[in-house]
């Protein structure tokens, strides 16, 4: 392919640091300029649109499955791409960021995949985001290996799971790399650099680049990966339908265009995934301001609410009448030395992971390596020799827009527990995220960004509504600061306070708190260079 002389070329203005070199090479940095001046405007016009969205439904404008897209819908005879190699058997997916630790342990885990997250499970240091990819390189090489200080190595086996690597969402960008004085979109820098240094490695070893999409909102967003999974692949000589993606299904717009989202990335589709918390937090955000949205406490919104039914049954219905993997939501119990609370916690994973399977789900997501074999127990026992399911094509299931937002059947009051849990998570997670954690085991959890998303969220909604006090809560707050600060004086309790103060407290309602708090906490420029 020739390719035109770029306009203005990218700079890159964070730190070096050890081996940043063999990521952020002239012939890298160039492929990420061109996706870039390719996709930037459409990108804002994405981000305009979603504003948009959210004033109209905000403003009472019925949400509904679109009139425009009906004949996708019922068209019976278009179908997804194939599964590809390495993702025809999803069983066990295990979770986590590409730190080196992890890296290994998840790819000896046993699970049959491993989705590499530079978004939820990353806080976005440059050194998280560029160490991320000099790991999962060194992982595709198999030179990765990793010991602690106390001499404990770690090596990685003979059967690794395949991997997958959710990038950053559109809605963030990444501030060490411009183009023009401006910031590139994290999207494209995260899919970019691992699609330039592993995609031919990926192949060569027998399977391919393989992602997950975050919290698309419509087709248009599907759309538009699309097109740059197209542009990518021909900018490197990579065969179209090479790239495979899988769409998490975590906002509740999404959830009205299931189908269209599959239509409009079917070559590049590996299915689609329910992610529970981010699906809340989006609910929260664009119904918010209503009273017959208000969320109880977000530990009894459990998968067998009706509205959750709804969405998760839709999710297999549409994923298996168009051949496509359908992906369950995460179990993200964290094993403890206490054998009574590891004991409730496995039953409570088996009971989750026993209806995703019987509902026809082909897989599910664990947080951590000692839930696989629950995991793999339950999808086996209904799986048998099986990879997957998609022939159960859920014909019974039909939903209508109703039965997605008949959120006031299990509408209720907080607990005063429910509301010191959210601000205890939330504060934690928040100093956990400053320190350059993304994932982060709290009370018997791993948690991470969509985590203190939810739960800072519901503060805002219940204080709206005046179902807590702002008294009571700035009472809880400066408790949960103080005992914070007594756990690990090295935390960060003042800038955490401040995060929480400005993304629960405000009268509006910011759309993440990741986009202002990496600006102002995690953003460093100290070297220039193109």
């Amino acid at each position: 392919m020739s390719l035109s002389p770029l306009t203005s070329t990218v700079q890159v203005l964070g730190a070096p640091s050890e081996r940043h070199e063999e990521i952020l090479t002239p012939q890298a940095l160039d492929f990420i300029g061109r996706l870039d001046a390719a996709f930037a405007d459409r990108r804002l016009w994405i981000l305009a649109e979603r504003r948009r969205c959210s004033r109209n439904l905000a403003s009472g404008t019925p949400l509904d499955f679109s009139l425009a897209t009906a004949a996708v819908r019922a068209d019976p005879h278009w179908h997804v791409a194939p599964p590809a190699p390495g993702l025809t058997d999803r069983r066990v997916e295990i979770t986590g960021p590409p730190e080196r630790r992890m890296t290994i342990n998840a790819l000896n885990s046993g699970a049959n995949v491993w989705m590499a997250d530079f978004e939820d499970a990353t806080a976005p240091t440059w050194d998280n985001i560029i160490g991320g990819q000099l790991n999962l390189l060194d992982a595709i090489e198999r030179r990765i290996d990793f010991t602690t200080p106390e001499g404990k190595e770690y090596r990685l086996g003979e059967q690794l799971a395949t991997i997958m690597v959710r990038p950053r969402g559109w809605h963030l960008v990444e501030e060490h790399l411009t183009v023009g004085g401006r910031p590139v979109s994290a999207s494209l820098v995260d899919f970019g650099l691992y699609f330039f240094h592993c995609a031919q490695r990926q192949l060569d070893a027998g399977h391919g680049p393989y992602f997950y999409l975050p919290k698309l909102e419509n087709r248009y967003e599907a759309r538009l990966w699309n097109d740059v999974f197209v542009l990518a692949q021909d900018l490197l000589g990579i065969p179209r339908g090479t790239i495979r993606a899988t769409v998490l299904i975590e906002t509740i717009t999404a959830a009205f265009e299931m189908e269209e989202i599959l239509h409009a990335l079917r070559e590049h589709s590996a299915g689609l995934n329910a992610g529970r918390w981010d699906y809340l937090f989006s609910l929260i955000k664009t119904f918010g301001h209503r009273t017959d949205f208000q969320l109880p406490d977000r530990a009894r919104v459990t998968m067998t609410a009706p509205f959750m039914r709804a969405y998760t049954e839709l999710l297999v219905r549409t994923c298996h009448r168009r051949g496509a993997h359908a992906i369950g939501g995460m179990a993200a119990h964290v094993p403890g030395r206490d054998a009574a609370a590891n004991e409730a916690a496995l039953a409570k994973v088996r009971l989750d992971k026993e209806r995703e399977a019987e509902d026809g789900f082909d897989g599910s997501w664990v947080a951590h390596p000692g839930l696989v074999p629950v995991c793999r127990e339950v999808f086996d026992g209904v799986l048998g020799d099986r990879p997957h399911q998609i022939e159960r094509t859920r014909d019974d299931v039909d939903v209508e827009a109703c039965d997605l937002l008949s959120v006031r059947r299990i509408s209720g009051p907080p607990t005063e527990d429910g509301v010191r849990a959210n601000i205890a998570v939330a504060l934690r997670y928040f100093d956990a995220w400053l320190r350059g954690h993304g994932a982060v085991a709290l009370y018997g959890l791993m948690e991470d960004a969509a985590t203190a998303e939810i739960a800072r969220c519901q503060i805002w909604q219940w204080l709206r509504h005046g179902t807590v006090e702002r008294d009571t809560v700035m009472k809880i707050l400066d408790d949960e600061t103080s005992a914070l600060a007594q756990e690990d004086p090295a935390a960060l309790t003042t800038e955490a306070h401040d995060i929480f103060l400005r993304t629960a407290l405000d009268r509006d309602l910011p759309a993440f708190f990741t986009t202002d708090a990496y600006a102002r906490h995690l953003v460093r420029r100290r070297e220039v260079r193109s």
